[in-house]
């Protein structure tokens, strides 16, 4: 029998801008910024990295598609470092919305729909999406009006706390399955 394995899907890492420097610059011509930021205008590339020598720092192209490209005298190590603090802080403050998901089923009793209820809550409080699944077996899937009932009662119950609900996708039936997805905001 074969072992299955789920891959893991590792995030993307973050994507940090190549950047050439010194020797790697092929442009006869740049437009040089030293390490003060002051501009100190075109000049052959050989002159600009003598100029990044004898400050014993490195000659970084931060505009290649300038003409003529624009390159700085600093530090290259602690820039790279700089971008990669700043690419990292963006990413914290970006927040994915994830799809949560309720399961009911035909014969909920008013308890049981309301534990959904508040479950479903807390998820929207969250900023993530709702999704209501009702399961149906069997016999139950001659009942599809019985079905959508529930799902729009727990749906009106969660319009009730909140008034900017959106729903995502409407109430369908799907092979053997109503589903609902459900939204906050604009």
């Amino acid at each position: 029998m074969r072992i299955h394995r789920h891959r893991r899907h590792l995030p993307p890492k973050p994507l940090i801008p190549v950047y050439r420097i010194n020797q790697q610059i092929d442009n006869p011509e740049i437009r040089v910024i030293d390490d003060q930021g002051q501009m100190l205008g075109v000049i052959p590339t050989s002159k600009a990295l003598e100029l990044a020598r004898e400050k014993t720092l490195d000659l970084v192209e931060v505009s290649p598609k300038a003409n003529p490209p624009v390159c700085k005298i600093l530090d290259f190590g602690q820039f790279k470092y700089q971008k990669e603090k700043e690419v990292r802080k963006q990413k914290a403050q970006s927040k994915e919305i994830e799809v949560k998901g309720i399961r009911l089923s035909l014969r909920i009793g008013d308890h049981d729909l309301e534990i959904r209820h508040q479950q479903a809550k807390k998820f929207l409080e969250r900023g993530d999406k709702v999704k209501i699944e009702l399961v149906m077996r069997g016999r139950e899937k001659a009942h599809r009006d019985l079905a959508t009932e529930v799902v729009n009662r727990l749906i009106t119950m969660l319009k009730g706390d909140y008034k900017d609900i959106r729903m995502e996708e409407p109430v369908a039936y799907r092979e053997g399955r109503m589903t609902a997805i459900l939204a906050r905001g604009g």
